[in-house]
């Protein structure tokens, strides 16, 4: 490990030799520059490897940054994102703000040449960071829309679709029901425009209903009505049994047949933890707020 450790710092300083020596006179004279850099290139691309086998991911993440840095001044302007890219993945261990920053820098390279599809994954990198590193909702949320946007541009619906739900997953747990209905009943919509999708509407209909509940039971039962007549099959669901069960509960003010009720389901269907926090949250609401409805 320690070998592999004193070769990168060599080539670091042999890449920066040969930088300083391009610089001088007789190298813009001749026209050796050009190959001094691409030479400087090649010993920060070689000093990261290195540094990668001694999981010295820091120093690794810098000599790819250097070597983009060159790629970007250079107009290799494909080479740079690669290696932004590839410095973000060494940081990603040891500096998650840092992984951001550079991949921000590829995105900026992607989108300028046109490469949307390339930015958008990027972004829902971005996203999953955010989302369980550092556990910061909002912003993984802004960049897994982003994401979707350019997927949309690129005609790629189902994954601007995984990206939105993600949008809604996270909104509601935010308490920004409306904003989760929207997405949810968006892709609903989409999913019962394919036959091999519809069967999918299911979910949506039913985590759109639970939103719906969390807001306004009258809503609520106003959108089951909706989605049973734009999907009849979800009538059928145990999904929609469920709502519907819930709603008379909570308009009798028995807090004790919606506990019953969950718990039914619960044990056929197991609900994941977005279920039960949003089920919980209603069951608190109606507890806290005995007449509301």
């Amino acid at each position: 490990m320690a070998d592999n450790e004193q070769k990168a710092l060599q080539l670091i300083a042999e890449a920066e030799k040969k930088l300083n020596s391009s610089k001088g006179f007789l190298g813009s004279l001749f026209g050796s520059g050009a190959n001094k850099v691409d030479d400087a290139i090649e010993c920060y691309h070689r000093a990261a490897n290195m540094f990668k086998m001694a999981k010295k991911w820091q120093q690794a993440g810098s000599a790819f940054c250097e070597a983009a840095n060159l790629h970007a001044k250079a107009g290799s302007r494909h080479d740079a994102a690669t290696n932004y890219v590839d410095a973000s993945n060494c940081y990603k261990k040891v500096d998650p703000n840092e992984a951001v920053a550079c991949l921000l820098k590829a995105i900026d390279i992607y989108t300028d040449m046109g490469r949307f599809t390339m930015a958008a994954k990027h972004h829902q990198t971005i996203a999953e960071m955010f989302e369980n590193e550092a556990n910061d909702l909002h912003r993984a949320v802004q960049h897994y829309e982003q994401a979707a946007d350019y997927f949309k541009g690129e005609e790629s619906t189902s994954s601007a679709n995984k990206c939105m739900l993600k949008v809604a997953q996270y909104a509601a747990q935010l308490e920004d029901y409306e904003k989760a209905i929207q997405i949810y009943e968006s892709v609903a919509g989409s999913c019962l425009d394919s036959s091999l999708l519809k069967y999918s509407a299911k979910e949506y209909f039913f985590r759109a209903s639970l939103c719906h509940l969390s807001v306004d039971l009258l809503n609520a039962q106003h959108a089951l009505d909706k989605y049973a007549s734009q999907y009849p099959a979800f009538q059928d669901s145990r999904e929609f049994k469920l709502v519907k069960t819930l709603i008379e509960h909570l308009e009798e003010q028995n807090i004790d047949g919606y506990t019953e009720a969950v718990k039914d389901y619960d044990s056929i269907s197991r609900l994941d933890q977005w279920y039960t926090t949003i089920l919980l949250r209603i069951k608190k609401q109606h507890n806290d707020n005995p007449d509301l409805r």
